[in-house]
C-alpha cells in the first residue's frame, strides 16, 4: 500500500489512520491539561501538617524573655488549642528520645539549628514532642496527625488515565459508527430487496471503498431489474402471441364430430391458456404491488368462505367478526383464495381461523385431506412443484403456483407462511401477517 494511499482521508485506511492520530492528540492533550491543573512540580501545601505555625510559635517563645513566656503560653492555648503548646520543667521530661517514625525534616528546617526536638511518650494516639529553646528552656507540642494516604484508584492521576480512557473509546465508537454505517446500510438494502422498484437505491455516501461497492451494487440492480422486465415482456408477448393459435384451434375443434375426441381437444386448449395466464400471473406478482391500505381482514376471510360455499364446497369461516389491519385488499383475498382452492381440492371439509394479536394476525387454512409429507413442506413451497403422491394433481388441476404465489404474496406484507399437519390428518396453511406495517413498505 502506498504512503499516499493511508493518508487520503477518502479511504477506509485513511480515516482508520486519522482516528489512531486523533486519539494520541487527545490524550496528550488530557494529561497536558491536568498537569497544568494540579502542578505536581508544586509542594502541596497540606503536607505541611501545621509545621509552619508551629515553628513561628516556637520561635516567639525562644526569643521572648522568661518573664513574657506565661502570657505568651495562655494567649498560644486560647488560639491554637490543637498544638497543646505547654511549658516543661527543664530536665523534667521523662522518656523523651530522639524522634523514630516521624517527618520533621521540615520542621526542623524552619526552627534552625539552636533548637532540639525530642520524642515523648505517645498517649492517646496524639504525637508529643518536646523543644529545647536555645536558653535550655523545654516546651512540649502536639503533633497534627499525618494525612491519610490517598488511594491510587482515585488519584488525579488515575482519574486522569479513567477520563483519557473513556474519551477515546467515544471517539472510537463514534468511528466505527460512521464506518460500519454504510455497510448496515447494504445489508439493509439487500434485505428489502424487491423487483417492484419501491426501494431506494443505495446511498453512495462514506469511503471511497464503500462508495465503489455502493455504485456497483445499484449498477446490479438497475441490470437485474432490467433482466427480470425483459423476460416479462418476452413472456408476455409469447402469451399474446400464442391465444392467436390457441384461439384459432379451439374454433377448429367445435368443427370436430367424434364428442369425445373434441372434449379432449378443448380440455387440453383449455389448460395450455390456463397456464399460460397462471405463469404470467406469478411473473408480473412482484412487479405491480397495489398500495397498503387499513381493511378488515375478517370480512375478506369470510368473503372467501362465502364464495366457496356459494359453490357448494364446505368451507366455514372461524375468527372474530372485524379485525382492522394494514395490508393490500386484493393481494390479500387472492392469497387466500389459492390456498382455499388447493385445500378443497384435496379434503372435504376447509376451514378458514383468524387469530388477532396486537401486533400480529394469524390466518389458518386447514382442511382434511391427506396432507403433505414433512420432507415435503419446504418443496412445495417452490414454483412449479406439485404434491406427492398423496396430493398430486392431474394435468388439468393445476400447474404447482398456488402456494408459490400465495407465499410471495405474504412475504410482500412482511409476513411468514408455513405448512403444518393436523390431527388425525389433514394440512394447516398458517399465515403470520404484522398488523401495522412499516411507513417505507406501507408507502410501496
Amino acid at each position: 500500500m502506498k504512503l499516499l494511499d493511508v493518508l487520503n482521508l477518502r479511504r477506509i485506511s485513511g480515516q482508520i489512520a486519522a482516528l489512531v492520530v486523533a486519539s494520541i492528540v487527545a490524550i496528550n492533550l488530557i494529561l497536558t491539561a491536568t498537569f497544568l491543573v494540579h502542578r505536581p512540580d508544586q509542594v502541596d501545601p497540606s503536607v505541611d501538617r501545621g509545621h509552619s505555625q508551629l515553628a513561628a510559635l516556637v520561635q516567639l517563645l525562644g526569643a521572648a524573655p522568661p518573664a513574657e513566656r506565661p502570657r505568651l503560653f495562655a494567649d498560644i492555648a486560647r488560639a491554637y488549642p490543637q498544638l497543646q503548646i505547654e511549658s516543661l520543667p527543664q530536665g523534667t521530661a521523662p522518656g523523651a528520645s530522639e524522634p523514630q517514625g516521624l517527618d520533621l525534616r521540615s520542621l526542623r528546617r524552619r526552627l534552625g539549628r539552636g533548637y532540639r526536638i525530642l520524642a515523648l511518650p505517645q498517649e492517646n494516639d496524639a504525637r508529643k514532642i518536646a523543644i529545647v529553646l536555645p536558653d535550655g528552656a523545654m516546651i512540649s507540642a502536639s503533633m497534627m496527625p499525618a494525612p491519610g494516604q490517598r488511594l491510587f484508584w482515585i488519584g488525579p492521576w488515575m482519574v486522569t488515565l479513567m477520563f483519557g480512557a473513556f474519551s477515546v473509546t467515544l471517539l472510537g465508537l463514534w468511528a466505527a459508527r460512521a464506518l460500519t454505517e454504510p455497510l448496515s446500510s447494504f445489508a439493509t438494502a439487500a434485505e428489502n430487496f424487491s423487483l417492484n422498484g419501491a426501494a431506494a437505491p443505495l446511498p453512495e455516501r462514506g469511503p471511497e471503498e464503500i462508495r465503489s461497492v455502493a455504485r456497483a451494487l445499484n449498477r446490479m440492480r438497475e441490470r437485474i431489474t432490467t433482466l427480470i422486465d425483459d423476460r416479462t415482456k418476452m413472456l408476455a408477448a409469447i402469451s399474446h402471441d400464442l391465444r392467436t393459435p390457441i384461439t384459432r384451434m379451439r374454433l377448429r375443434s367445435e368443427f370436430i364430430e367424434d364428442d369425445a375426441h373434441r372434449s379432449r381437444m378443448l380440455g387440453d386448449l383449455d389448460q395450455m391458456r390456463s397456464m399460460l395466464e397462471a405463469v404470467l400471473s406469478f411473473l408480473r406478482n412482484d412487479r405491480k404491488l397495489e398500495s397498503m391500505t387499513l381493511i378488515d381482514i375478517a370480512s375478506t376471510l369470510q368473503l372467501v368462505a362465502d364464495q366457496f360455499a356459494d359453490m357448494g364446497y364446505k368451507v366455514a369461516y372461524d375468527g372474530p367478526e372485524h379485525a382492522m389491519a394494514t395490508a393490500r385488499p386484493d393481494d390479500l383475498h387472492r392469497s387466500v383464495t389459492n390456498l382455499v382452492e388447493n385445500a378443497v381440492r384435496f379434503g372435504a371439509e376447509t376451514t378458514i381461523r383468524l387469530a388477532v394479536s396486537p401486533d400480529t394476525a394469524t390466518i389458518e387454512i386447514e382442511d382434511d385431506g391427506p396432507g403433505i409429507a414433512d420432507a415435503r413442506k419446504g418443496v412445495m413451497l417452490e414454483p412449479f412443484v406439485r404434491g406427492d403422491d398423496a396430493r398430486n394433481m392431474d394435468e388439468a388441476a393445476g400447474f404447482g403456483l398456488g402456494l408459490s404465489i400465495a407465499r410471495s404474496i405474504v412475504l410482500a406484507h412482511g409476513g411468514e407462511l408455513s405448512l403444518h399437519d393436523r390431527q388425525p390428518h389433514g394440512l394447516i396453511v398458517r399465515i403470520l401477517l404484522p398488523v401495522r406495517q412499516p411507513a417505507r413498505q406501507a408507502a410501496a
